[in-house]
């Protein structure tokens, strides 16, 4: 079935005009250049990169997941990781590859143009990322840069696909986004309890619950409830002026949550209470019977909910689930 899997994506390579990149390939040979379109311009590929560098989140899973080891990436910057800032599937793929001390640059602060200089990429994968225009040619002038189509706003399959073109590994990249939704499939049938709920992933701060934050469906942690089964009501699609991924809405119109059966957000052991104890939120249907599900900054998941990898899917989609049915379970 991979087999197949992977002779289906090749003939869909002819696909890639529409989403950003065109490349040639015959008998399974990817033919240079390849032009990748982006929010910046466009990035010309001239060979197959042997030495290849990401920066942001989740782009160093991809090659990794596609066989290739990163020279140089970006440090996680939220969420538990490894001593060397990595999360334990990235660094499993790294020693599958045979890399046990990955080049990690810390760039917590701002880029580190002078490490990632030192790393002698001749490609950088920046496709789920926030670089500025400025940064990008920075960038550019040390290895041909992959931007991204919008700033934030790549999901899982996007992040696989674009950084697989860019890699000359298409049709691998699109076998690898076949195989992940079908697990992603099954993961999610063993929960029948969760299909079809209504579910936002938002962001609360207790210390000023005069406004919140809600994530749009082009944002990668939103589009992935869509993709375990859940759905996003329409007057929160509503919301989406196309500005951004996610909106910002005063605690004065809360009601805009009341259609939730779930809600997913960043949270402690004390945050319910803290939600719970507000006069607005508290009148939100799902805060008031507890079906909220809470990601802790101090854990692997809430990295791998916002920023979804194939890796990350597959290592901690269990557990997000699990927390999710515990979630419906108080529907009653």
């Amino acid at each position: 079935m991979k087999k197949l899997a992977i002779l289906l994506a090749a003939v869909m390579l002819l696909s890639a005009l529409s989403v950003g990149v065109t490349a040639a390939a015959a008998d399974d040979e990817v033919s240079y250049p390849i032009v990748y379109i982006h929010a910046f311009g466009e990035t010309v590929i001239e060979s197959a990169p042997q030495r290849v560098v990401t920066i942001g989140w989740g782009n160093l899973d991809v090659p990794l997941a596609l066989g290739v080891a990163p020279v140089g990436v970006s440090k996680a910057t939220y969420g538990a990781t490894d001593a060397n800032g990595l999360f334990y599937w990235t660094n499993e793929a790294f020693a599958q590859l045979g890399v046990d001390a990955p080049n990690v640059f810390d760039d917590t602060d701002g880029l580190d143009f002078e490490a990632i200089n030192n790393a002698e990429p001749d490609l950088i994968l920046a496709v789920y990322s926030g670089i500025s225009e400025e940064e990008y040619q920075q960038l550019s002038e040390i290895a041909p840069t992959v931007a991204y189509q919008e700033a934030w706003a790549t999901t899982w399959q996007d992040l696989t696909l674009d950084n697989g073109r860019a890699l000359g590994k298409e049709a691998e990249a699109e076998a690898l986004v076949e195989e992940t939704a079908a697990l992603i499939a099954e993961k999610a049938a063993e929960h029948p309890e969760i299909a079809g709920l209504t579910a936002a992933y938002c962001y609360f701060d207790t210390s000023n619950l005069g406004s919140f934050y809600v994530y749009m469906p082009k944002d990668p942690r939103a589009a992935y409830l869509v993709d375990l089964g859940l759905d996003l009501p329409e007057n929160i699609r509503a919301l989406d002026d196309g500005s951004f991924f996610f909106m910002t809405v005063s605690s004065e119109n809360i009601d805009v949550l009341n259609d939730l059966d779930l809600i997913v957000t960043w949270g402690e052991s004390d945050t319910l209470a803290a939600l719970q104890a507000d006069p607005l939120v508290s009148q939100v249907p799902a805060v008031g019977r507890g079906s909220v599900v809470f990601l802790s900054n101090d854990t692997t998941l809430i990295a791998a909910s916002c920023t979804p990898t194939t890796l990350a899917i597959e290592a901690t989609i269990d557990d997000y689930l699990s927390l999710i049915g515990e979630a419906a379970a108080k529907l009653g």
